[in-house]
């Protein structure tokens, strides 16, 4: 195995496991978020006006966090596709020439 295949193998692998911490801190997040939410509604007794604010703001949160860490992971790996060159075939190919 030449050093480039090993690099490779390792970048791969490094990229697996930030993809599986990242969606894990995000999960994690999100589960006590809801979490604190639930607590928050079972103390407030009924309350519904506050309810709702607590239940919004927890759902904001939780989309914001979400949808911050799939957006964040869609660049990231636009980026690294683009730096790296890995493009479509399509695109390397010349179109023919006239004769």
């Amino acid at each position: 195995m030449s050093r480039d295949e090993a690099r490779a193998i390792r970048d791969v692998e490094l990229e697996k496991d930030r993809a599986r911490y990242g969606l894990l801190a995000v999960v994690l997040s999100n589960l006590a978020i809801a979490g604190v939410a639930v607590f928050g509604v079972w103390r407030l007794d009924g309350d519904r006006a506050v309810i709702v604010g607590v239940l919004t703001a927890a759902f904001t949160a939780v989309s914001g966090m979400t949808t911050a860490y799939l957006g964040i992971k869609a660049v990231s790996n636009t980026a690294r596709s683009i730096a790296l060159g890995d493009r479509p075939a399509a695109r390397h190919e010349q179109p023919p020439t006239a004769p």
